[in-house]
């Protein structure tokens, strides 16, 4: 158990850097370490399939399709740099306690599911889905959240 909290903390201070670092290769590199490490974790848990996808796809093809949209922009000077970090670091300098308060909320809120295999009848996948991992349809729409509000910040018009 402590190798998965271990690559949780490290997926954490990835994601947080990533999003915190004005450079966009920067940000590319470390979406790939976020995958790659999600990747790792899924197969700690038996779950090499979706590794092996996750690695590949997220990590390996989106990251290449990311670099080559980076190479279309235009360099920042190393003042502009500094000025959009310190920025950047008032817009969101108490979003990781934000995301601490929120995972220690819901760490308490959610039990963990006691994870069975599927009695005979409940092979279908409605009733699997539904019934038995409704927690990780949960986490699915918490991701893809996610995914929209940071493409919508992203795509944000400033008003100056």
């Amino acid at each position: 158990m402590t190798i998965e909290l271990i690559l949780l903390g490290l997926m954490l201070l990835a994601a947080v850097w990533t999003v915190m670092t004005v450079r966009l290769l920067l940000s590319v590199i470390g979406l790939a370490l976020v995958s790659a490490l999600v990747s790792v974790l899924m197969y700690r848990l038996n779950a090499p399939y979706a590794a092996v996808f996750e690695l590949s796809v997220c990590a390996g093809l989106i990251s290449v399709i990311f670099f080559v949209a980076v190479s279309f922009t235009k360099r920042l000077t190393d003042a502009d740099v500094r000025t959009l970090r310190k920025e950047r670091i008032k817009k969101t300098v108490w979003l990781p306690l934000l995301m601490a308060g929120l995972g220690l909320m819901l760490a308490k809120t959610l039990a963990p599911p006691v994870l069975e295999a599927p009695a005979q009848g409940q092979t279908d996948v409605r009733t699997v889905l539904w019934g038995l991992r409704h927690l990780d349809l949960f986490g699915q729409i918490i991701v893809l959240l996610a995914g929209a509000f940071g493409v919508v910040a992203f795509f944000k018009d400033k008003k100056k």
